[in-house]
């Protein structure tokens, strides 16, 4: 048997955080050459909500040179752009229309957006589901990382397969495949730095909340002097009274390399005046390699270029021998 086949993606919008490093990139690094990987920048996703249309390029290649200079090899990972290859749309609108309406409308994450954003609410957030089954379908992926927040739109992702294989596809042999999640190992949650029950996230509109992969020195070390902490003395894992101790021990012990108990031991003493400058310091060293490989791949794009243009073409091979399955299951005739 072969490696297994890992799908994942990202939106550009914002800017990639410590969350999103530590809880998808860096795991990416560290097991691109476990699995066959496919990552790409979710552009498509990213205009479901209101956009400017004069960033989105712009950030688009920016996420693309911090895949790169977070570790991803582009030699054994394929890096693309999800609007680069069209057979994601087209293969949305065909499960589209074979996929429930009430199965949508069921989905947390368009309830909680579809009230902030009111009557201005959009169909593509509606269907934005829909579009990331397609994601994941249109590779035959094996496994699908997720989160907490994605576990219900992976499992509309097998139930999408599921009917459509029922529906067109042969018990024997099924035209997609149903992929499994891929749950990651503990530590892999980051939280807000204003809020330590809350996720770290892009969407929140505060800055002080996260600390962004580009930071500067000066900015790291005053969003972690300002970040929420309790009064209590003395620093330790797991008290549930405790988030944001919780919170900032972890970032320390996944940033600085040292094992959960050398932590524990080193910082059950200390007081937040102690903590926060070494916190702080650990955090511009562990983020100073990132920075500089992107400032390098920024001022010279001619690798960014040939990069997703690489990986355009892997991602197309693949995309349009399962996007031509599907339609001939449906019963589509072929171009001559």
């Amino acid at each position: 048997m072969g490696q297994k086949r890992v799908l994942s993606g990202v939106q550009p919008t914002g800017s990639l955080h410590l969350g999103n490093y530590l809880g998808a990139l860096k795991t990416w690094v560290s097991e691109q050459y476990e699995y066959e990987n496919y990552f790409f920048i979710a552009d498509l996703h990213a205009i479901t909500v209101p956009h400017d249309p004069k960033t989105l390029a712009e950030n688009t290649y920016t996420l693309a040179a911090l895949y790169l200079a977070c570790g991803l090899d582009p030699d054994s990972t394929t890096i693309f752009v999800q609007s680069h290859v069209s057979a994601h749309a087209e293969l949305a609108w065909l499960l589209n229309c074979i996929t429930p309406l009430n199965w949508l409308e069921r989905m947390i994450q368009f309830k909680e957006k579809a009230i902030k954003q009111g009557e201005e609410v959009s169909i593509g957030l509606l269907d934005y589901p829909v579009l990331q089954a397609a994601d994941i379908l249109l590779y035959q992926a094996d496994l699908v990382p997720v989160g907490e927040d994605q576990k219900q739109h992976l499992e509309l992702t097998r139930d999408i397969a599921a009917r459509f294989n029922f529906q067109f596809g042969h018990p024997k042999a099924p035209i997609l495949k149903v992929p499994e999640p891929l749950i990651r190992p503990e530590g892999a949650r980051v939280m807000s730095l204003t809020d330590g029950t809350k996720k770290m996230s892009k969407s929140d509109p505060s800055e002080q909340s996260r600390i962004n992969l580009l930071d500067s020195p000066d900015a790291i070390r005053n969003k972690v002097k300002r970040c929420k902490t309790d009064p209590v003395r003395g620093l330790a894992f797991d008290d549930p009274e405790r988030p944001e101790c919780q919170n900032l021990l972890t970032l320390y012990w996944l940033l600085s390399g040292k094992s959960k108990a050398d932590v524990t031991a080193e910082c059950a003493d200390m007081g937040w005046g102690q903590f926060k400058p070494l916190l702080a310091e650990t955090i511009i060293e562990a983020l100073q390699p990132i920075q500089s490989n992107y400032r390098d791949l920024m001022g010279d794009r001619s690798q960014l270029e040939a990069v997703l243009q690489q990986g355009r073409g892997r991602a197309e091979v693949l995309a349009r021998q399962t996007l031509q399955a599907a339609k001939d299951a449906l019963g589509y005739t072929r171009t001559l």
